[in-house]
């Protein structure tokens, strides 16, 4: 089990991330802002510390500069979780002294992936490899996390019944209204006459792939900005969900997942 630091000023964040580290088994302490992150760090000399860049007042840059420059805490490793996604902004938070970059939104796979070299040093026990969408959870998501905002509507595309099916059984109890449509021309003719808030779709789909839908979504002038997740139990490879986010998907889960972490996933992407 490592020990932590979380420095997040967004409580949905903040909250998941901190979720998704204990149901790997690790301890974790967190700070809203650098100052408090600094202080946490200093007092309980974590074994790592993941810090998002655009805090309030002391940036997270200033953050890793100062604990660099501290020999008590100069070793621990740095990883920044940011939502600046502008070329140089990776070699930006590098050169400051963070040891690794993730973007933002919080995919949970890649991000256990992510920090998994930095929680294998000696002392410390190494979390296993996400073989499946996300880490067992040994306690529900917190409620507030999986509530949705009333009066949204979500668009699931699947072409397989059963996968519709579970999802459906999980979306409506929550409290969602939702669409469904078995691959991506039958998606983008219910985008074209109904109001979705947000589109979760398979990848291979026989009747128009997730990443085709993703593209007329993304070069639409009506659509472009609709918040578009990929949950897939196929397409698990990383070509297939760097192509994803690269034609603009503002998430790419694996299933099988927890439902508690889909619904808190989903609830970032609208909103919070």
């Amino acid at each position: 089990m490592a020990r932590i630091l979380v420095i997040e000023d967004h409580p949905t964040n903040l909250e998941l991330m901190s979720y998704l580290l204990q149901a790997w088994g690790h301890e974790v302490d967190t700070a809203i802002d650098g100052l408090q992150g600094l202080e946490r760090a200093s007092a309980q000399l974590p074994d790592l510390v993941v810090c998002d860049i655009g805090l309030p007042g002391m940036d997270g840059y200033e953050v890793a500069r100062r604990l660099k420059a501290e020999p008590a805490t100069a070793r621990v490793p740095l990883v920044a979780v940011t939502a600046y996604a502008m070329v140089g902004d990776q070699e930006k938070a590098l050169r400051a002294g963070f040891d690794s970059h993730v973007p933002k939104p919080i995919e949970p796979v890649a991000l256990m992936a992510a920090l998994a070299p930095f929680l294998s040093a000696p002392g410390s026990v190494p979390s296993p490899a996400p073989a499946t969408g996300a880490p067992p959870a040994p306690a529900k998501m917190p409620v507030h996390l999986c509530a949705p905002r009333p009066g949204l509507t979500l668009l699931l595309v699947d072409d397989t019944a059963a996968n519709l099916d579970f999802k459906l059984g999980l979306l409506e109890p929550a409290g969602y209204a939702v669409h469904t449509a078995a691959g991506g021309h039958e998606a983008l003719a219910i985008l074209q006459r109904q109001r979705v808030d947000l589109v979760v779709s398979d990848v291979m789909m026989d009747r128009g792939s997730g990443f085709d839908l993703l593209a007329a979504v993304r070069s639409s002038p009506t659509l472009h900005a609709l918040p578009f997740v990929f949950l897939t139990a196929t397409a698990r490879d990383e070509a297939s969900r760097q192509r994803g986010l690269a034609l603009g998907a503002d998430d790419y889960l694996l299933r099988p997942i927890e439902p508690e972490v889909l619904l808190a996933a989903l609830r970032l992407h609208l909103g919070g």
